[in-house]
């Protein structure tokens, strides 16, 4: 054999791709130096290789081996890990070894949803003096930040350009649980639930699939393949809302996209849990204006294929897009209304056009669903204040899911009853008991006869109830809460000072 057939040959076989060679394993983009893995449950650890090539992952004291499949792909899965000192992992296999080095054992969560997950620490930290100091602060070693690429150190560099909010989330359970804490983040500004979930969650969902089919003659599968149909309809509408000097609609939510580019990835890397921060662009399933269905689906279908047990999913309260009733001693908005003292002449009566912030409210009946009480904290559709929302979360997440013994949420509804002139209005949650604050009576509540018309009431606090009556209504029939677009009168607590969440008694359909 000569030398040219030699060379010929190599090169031939540089172009096939040498396939008598053996492949490199290849691990995830999830996995990095400085990653955070979950404690106290089995860890998954994926990737590609030769089919049939045997896989070693050691951490530790473990040694855990698996084979590639036909596919080429391997999944190896670490038995329940323990809080210690950084360490080495390492992946091998025929053709090489991977190491990833300052790997931690701790907490990790992922954050979703919209503008205000996404939004980043740097810009917020103009605004927020507690956010620029959790940033000046750094760096914090044993906070880790994951955004798509590489897990990094939360220092100078990585926090102003993550999520302000999960940043801010992240931050205060460090410091409360002292333990190693990592932060995912996959957010998209404007959007809405429906893009967040598969077509397949949608589908296995029986009331989200009944309320579609109704809605619109159109089973789930009919509308994926009809999808174009429903943009041309909807790119008709942007044309003649233009052309009329109009606001352009917004088109129906394409199911799945966002979640297949910005969370399936992460599946089944090991979390404690989410935190959702989303409502503001609702669902935008043509026929399913009901986010409570489709946040339920979303959260079976993403517990579903994470394969973790019902992990607890925290979601952010959307108290109104308008005023809310922040303590004015403690200004946490620049710009922001504080608590007014004076009751609104208007009574809102049409509960349908404020079933939105009932929908959060019933989310936080989900199983493992506790609502971040937000009604407090600042006004807006991107509130400021990131640093305290976090706070809050991690408050939620310390109550629900590490055991603490501290108060969630404010007064929740639970029953009414009525009383002679009186309805009593019963509640959980009461903590330490019922309250109110920035005025010197409790404010907000409301009352009607069998003719309808709303009535600002007399409020008394009578252990975990809340007494309402008004000289003019000698039949009540309905109570609420708080139930306005902006309700900046609204003043209602429990001693733990966590603010009640609306609700009424009426009962609506959409």
């Amino acid at each position: 054999m000569n030398l040219k057939f030699c060379l010929l040959s190599i090169f031939l076989g540089c172009a096939c791709g040498m396939t008598w060679m053996n492949a490199a394993i290849i691990v995830d983009r999830m996995f990095s130096d400085g990653m955070v893995l979950q404690r106290e449950q089995s860890v998954p650890i994926w990737g590609t290789a030769d089919a049939g090539d045997a896989i070693t992952v050691a951490f530790r004291e473990q040694s855990k081996k698996a084979t590639a499949g036909k596919d080429g792909k391997w999944m190896i899965k670490l038995d329940a890990l323990k809080l210690g000192a950084a360490g080495k992992l390492t992946v091998s296999g025929k053709a090489n070894k991977l190491e990833f080095k300052d790997v931690l054992v701790g907490e990790v969560w992922v954050g979703s949803g919209q503008s205000n997950m996404a939004g980043g620490a740097g810009g917020y930290a103009k605004r927020d003096t507690d956010l620029a100091k959790i940033i000046a602060e750094g760096p914090y070693q044993k906070i880790r930040l994951y955004a798509g690429s590489a897990w990094k150190v939360a220092d100078e560099a990585s926090m102003p350009r993550f999520s302000a909010i999960h940043l801010s989330f992240g931050y205060a359970l460090q410091q409360e649980l002292k333990v190693p804490v990592g932060l995912m983040v996959g957010a998209v500004g404007g959007t809405p639930s429906g893009r967040w979930l598969s077509e397949e969650m949608a589908a296995d969902d029986a009331e989200l699939s009944k309320k579609f089919k109704a809605a619109n003659s159109y089973s789930l599968s009919d509308y994926v393949n009809d999808r174009e149909a429903f943009m041309k309809e909807w790119q008709t509408k942007v044309a003649k809302a233009k052309a009329e000097g109009k606001r352009p609609p917004r088109g129906p939510a394409r199911i799945g996209d966002l979640y297949a580019r910005h969370i399936e990835y992460m599946v089944p890397y090991g979390i404690r849990g989410v935190l959702w921060d989303q409502g503001e662009s609702k669902t935008q399933i043509p026929g399913v204006p009901d986010q409570y269905v489709v946040m339920n689906a979303l959260i079976t279908g993403w517990r579903k294929v994470w394969g973790q047990g019902d992990f607890h999913f925290l979601h952010v309260q959307k108290p109104s897009g308008g005023v809310c009733p922040w303590n004015p001693e403690n200004p946490v908005n620049r710009g922001a209304k504080a608590f007014s003292p004076n009751l609104p002449a208007k009574h809102f009566d049409k509960p349908n056009s404020l079933a939105y912030h009932l929908d959060h409210v019933r989310m936080g009946t989900l199983k493992n669903a506790p609502l971040v009480t937000a009604f407090d904290l600042g006004t807006g559709v991107h509130p400021s204040n990131k640093a305290g929302y976090g706070k809050r979360a991690c408050r939620v997440a310390l109550g629900s899911v590490y055991g603490h013994k501290i108060a969630i949420s404010g007064p929740v509804y639970k029953s009414h009853k009525v009383e002679g002139k009186k309805i009593r209005v019963s509640f959980d949650h009461v903590g330490k008991g019922l309250a109110f604050r920035h005025a010197k009576a409790l404010q907000g509540f409301e009352i009607a006869g069998p003719d309808g018309k709303w009535q600002w009431a007399e409020a008394t606090i009578d252990g975990e109830s809340v007494v309402l009556s008004h000289p003019d209504v000698s039949k009540p029939v309905n109570a609420q809460y708080a139930f306005s677009n902006n309700p900046s009168y609204a003043n209602f607590y429990n001693k733990d000072g966590l603010p009640g969440l609306t609700f009424t008694t009426v009962k609506w359909e959409r």
